[in-house]
């Protein structure tokens, strides 16, 4: 454990001097703090807006924002290290590489996570001075987006470190990175669309349209954040779509979780394979 948690550090300092941290961080509470005090505009009020209404906001930016910024900090964590002769010096100490390899993952989740709590933080902060009833229930709704888009941060940076394991050349290791970004946030749900509208109801039931979207970890994570509260299902205009979802919170979290261990496990597998 101590050893997984000094590679970890290493790759935090690592990514303060390059002010990765910072200048996420910066970002995530710049638009976190302009959709808490924009976010009432739907409802035809302009200030400081409620909790479910930065929740939807927040969720859709998350959805689009978080991942690719996970994966641009984790597609050379593996291919980068052996381009600049690094990672041979690492493994010249007693370590394994499935340590070097959780540890440097430990390390980039840690800068997601302390950017994507910080920079919501913020706007939670915000909406609290605001003078603005807010109950339990909203609170809580706010706090299971925090976490949650923790965790979604936590599943593309794996994938982008199964993407820097699997390649020998950081060039093509960022190509399938942006790959991955456009398929599981753009391209999957166009053609989950298409293909509703193709089959016109025949074939695809309820309960394989559910299949099909917590298969994608963005698709997870938007229906856990917009199904899973009744306040903000409402308010998100997918109480519809809640009542047809038959997916419980719990699930959709451990499917989450599923794409942070499975991408990850095989990177590990991969990395302890690799000649260097």
């Amino acid at each position: 454990m101590n050893t997984l948690l000094t590679i970890a550090a290493k790759e935090v300092r690592d990514g303060l001097r390059n002010r990765w941290v910072v200048a996420t961080t910066l970002l995530m509470a710049a638009l976190a703090l302009t959709l808490s005090f924009l976010g009432a505009a739907p409802t035809g009020t302009v200030g400081v807006g409620r909790v479910e209404v930065t929740i939807v906001s927040l969720s859709s930016l998350t959805i689009f924002l978080l991942p690719l910024i996970a994966l641009l900090l984790s597609f050379d964590a593996v291919v980068g290290e052996i381009d600049r002769g690094t990672m041979t010096l690492l493994l010249s100490y007693p370590v394994a590489r499935w340590q070097v390899l959780i540890g440097k993952f430990l390390g980039h989740a840690a800068i997601i996570a302390f950017a994507t709590v910080l920079g919501y933080g913020a706007a939670g902060v915000a909406l609290a001075m605001s003078g603005t009833e807010i109950g339990p229930e909203s609170w809580r709704a706010f706090a299971a987006m925090i976490g949650s888009s923790v965790l979604l941060g936590a599943a593309f940076t794996a994938m982008g470190y199964l993407a820097s394991t699997l390649v020998r050349d950081r060039g093509t290791a960022a190509g399938i990175a942006v790959a991955i970004w456009l398929v599981l946030v753009l391209l999957y749900d166009m053609a989950l669309l298409g293909l509703l509208v193709a089959d016109g109801g025949k074939t695809v039931n309820a309960g394989l349209l559910n299949g099909l979207l917590i298969a994608n970890p963005a698709d997870a994570f938007r229906l856990f954040n917009l199904t899973g509260f009744k306040s903000v299902s409402q308010f998100a205009g997918t109480a519809g779509l809640a009542a047809q979802v038959q997916v419980s919170a719990s699930v959709l979290l451990a499917v989450l979780a599923g794409w942070v261990a499975a991408p990850l496990a095989l990177a590990a597998v991969l990395f302890s394979r690799r000649q260097i």
